[in-house]
């Protein structure tokens, strides 16, 4: 970020008077809510750090970092008083008051755009640090960034830099989001799409190398045949034959292997009969399997779609949310559901109909269950305990139903209401009666 750029944002700022709400939206991208209209965003990327103003965007992760605890403590609900850069540098700096405090306090909020340590740091009157987004120890730079002691300013730039106006300052940022969000979107769908379709071409070609169901199954019944046959000629058989040739019960002469080194004909027979039931048991365990296997081929075509569809970076990264360290391991996910985090908030997914029967099985009374209205879909489970639920938390579970329910584009209304108002039929078929609807867009 140019600083001369900085500088004209930092004066524009200045038409902020209060804090509504701050909060980490990822590892690096801290966002400020000066009110209901203005929010923008400080990503503090080392080396390509940006202020930008971006559309609202769920959350896939909640912070609760000490940093982030009080980046909330201090700054929510706070006055600004002064906004401007700092030591002459890529620096900007905020001084605000908690506004209500029975004790009030002045914190400093002193944000670097100053390249390979960039940085966002909390700091009290007294120009200590409070906390940091990033610890820095005096071993790797000659400026230390540590809690409880006075932060060092870094030498002032000797040089001037050259002044690069903005006609529109608001407009520059949100251009700054567009070029940012277009460059990142190509980026994760070049990424996840390589690594869904590398899952789906080992899926495709498990499925093709599949034996046949009807070549096993007529290989069980010439088998059961040919130990029928020998246990009716046992007086023809001397032992220890790799091929015979008898009558059938038609009167037929036929000839086939048998398996080698058996000394007497039941033996033989026996053998038969236990290839022909493994095959009949193979043969009726494939049409399991391939069901199986179509199930999740067809997950993760709709997951590929999915992506290709996305228009933000927002809407992939919700489709990867990091693991919570925080789940039991008794509440892992079976193989047939999906897990997904928005807002801090579980939302869960059958894959197919297992993991949907499984969705049903696991839900609390008060969780939300959303389903596309009157046509076959994927169950969707929010975790929760509240009453009301925001509308976004409901539209995005929503979507995700719609992604992976259909392909074609076009509108979907989808139905949601608490668990404990569906009645599981048989399977996967429910009955409701008490539910709300909402439309998505595909």
């Amino acid at each position: 970020m140019k600083q001369t750029h900085l500088a004209q944002i930092i004066t524009t700022m200045t038409q902020f008077t209060h804090i509504e709400r701050v909060y980490r939206i990822s590892d690096t991208q801290i966002r400020i809510e000066f009110d209901k209209r203005n929010a923008w965003t400080f990503d503090m990327r080392g080396g390509n750090a940006m202020i930008f103003i971006s559309p609202n965007s769920q959350r896939t992760k909640t912070y609760n970092a000490p940093f982030d605890v009080l980046l909330a403590k201090r700054l929510n609900r706070s006055t600004i008083h002064t906004i401007s850069l700092h030591n002459g540098d890529k620096m900007l700096r905020m001084t605000v008051t908690q506004n209500g405090a029975y004790k009030s306090e002045t914190t400093l909020l002193q944000l670097e755009f100053t390249g390979k340590y960039t940085n966002a740091i909390l700091l009290d009157k007294d120009e200590i640090v409070l906390q940091a987004l990033r610890h820095i120890d005096e071993m790797v730079s000659v400026r230390s960034v540590r809690v409880g002691e006075v932060l060092v300013n870094p030498p002032r730039p000797e040089y001037t830099p050259v002044w690069y106006p903005l006609e529109n300052v608001e407009e520059f940022l949100r251009q700054t989001y567009e070029l940012y969000a277009s460059s990142q979107l190509a980026k994760l769908k070049k990424e996840k799409k390589t690594l869904l379709l590398k899952r789906l071409t080992h899926l495709r070609i498990h499925r093709e190398a599949l034996p046949n169901e009807a070549t096993l199954l007529h290989e069980a019944h010439e088998a059961q045949y040919q130990g029928q046959l020998i246990l009716a000629n046992l007086h023809r058989i001397k032992g220890y034959e790799t091929h015979l040739t008898l009558e059938d019960f038609t009167g037929e002469t036929v000839t086939f292997e048998v398996p080698k080194g058996l000394p007497t004909g039941a033996r033989m027979a026996d053998a038969l009969f236990k290839k022909g039931k493994k095959a009949k048991q193979k043969g009726v365990n494939l049409f399991k399997e391939r069901d199986n296997l179509e199930e999740k081929i067809r997950y993760l075509e709709l997951f590929y779609h999915t992506i290709e569809g996305a228009t933000t970076p927002q809407e992939i990264a919700l489709l990867f949310p990091q693991k919570v360290a925080s789940i039991k391991a008794k509440a892992t996910p079976s193989d047939g559901i999906a897990e997904f985090w928005i807002e801090g908030v579980k939302v869960s997914l059958g894959k197919s109909e297992r993991g949907n029967i499984q969705l049903l099985q696991r839900a609390r009374a008060k969780d939300v269950w959303l389903h596309l209205k009157d046509r076959p879909s994927a169950h969707v489970i929010i975790t929760t305990d509240k009453q009301e639920l925001p509308l976004n938390l409901i539209h995005a579970a929503a979507k995700l139903c719609v992604d992976f329910s259909v392909f074609e584009k076009g509108s979907y209304l989808v139905d949601y209401t608490p668990r404990r108002e569906v009645r599981i039929q048989e399977g996967a078929n429910v009955l409701y009666t008490k539910y709300q609807t909402v439309m998505v867009e595909k």
